[in-house]
């Protein structure tokens, strides 16, 4: 099987007053679809940093990153917010739900943004969504009425409205207590054995055995690299 995502001596630096800081050092890995890698380091670490050169959110220092045999790196900026809202959806930790519209509104609001929106249609998507992560019967109710787990699960949700190959997500347990926690990861564990190709990047070591792949990083290198 050929690979999905290849990232090749990717390197950051970003200049301050202070001078030079290397955030990440000729970053090199690879991954097939249905694989579920986990990002493993500190607080500053450049776990982040990795995700942003991933996502096309930032630019790369130097290297490259090839996704689907698209050079990511090569993208203009007014391609990438498209490229990136077909291929790659985007859980973070602090869920960035719009708290003055509907959590269905919420779900489908990418949809609108890949120019692929059509109302009947995306409801029917975002509530199937909203279903499949077991929160249906919240849809039109406001991100504020709900709990840190179901808001979590609406973040998933959206993340999977245009259906993209590839979820990346940033310390996505981190606020949510080990219940909850656990119950993300499952859902996640589901979303690879439907073929989706998931990097999520924590700094909680309990979850290294639910991954097939362990990424260490430590001050921007990576320091150890295994399949389970």
């Amino acid at each position: 099987m050929t690979n999905l995502i290849e990232i090749e001596n990717v390197s950051k630096n970003y200049y301050t007053q202070a001078g030079e800081i290397t955030a990440l050092k000729n970053i090199n890995f690879n991954l097939k679809q249905g694989e579920f890698l986990g990002v493993i380091g500190k607080s500053g670490a450049g776990k982040s940093t990795l995700l942003n050169m991933i996502t096309g959110v930032d630019k790369m220092t130097k290297g490259e990153i090839w996704i689907n045999d698209i050079g990511v790196h090569t993208l203009p900026q007014n391609k990438m917010a498209l490229w990136r809202g077909i291929n790659i959806g985007v859980i973070y930790q602090s869920f960035e739900l719009l708290p003055q519209i509907s959590i269905l509104d919420n779900v489908i609001l990418p949809l609108d943004f890949c120019g692929a929106f059509q109302n009947k249609k995306a409801k029917k998507k975002g509530l199937d969504l909203l279903e499949q992560m077991q929160i249906a019967e919240h849809a039109y109710k406001k991100p504020t009425m709900i709990s840190g787990g179901q808001q979590q699960r609406v973040v998933i949700a959206r993340a999977l409205i245009n259906d993209p190959p590839i979820i990346v997500a940033d310390e996505p347990t981190g606020s949510l207590d080990s219940k909850t926690g656990d119950t993300v990861i499952t859902l996640f564990e589901e979303l690879i054995s439907q073929g989706k190709t998931i990097i999520m990047v924590t700094h909680d070591k309990s979850y290294q055995s639910r991954f097939t792949k362990v990424m260490q990083i430590t001050d921007g290198e990576i320091s150890d690299y295994q399949q389970n």
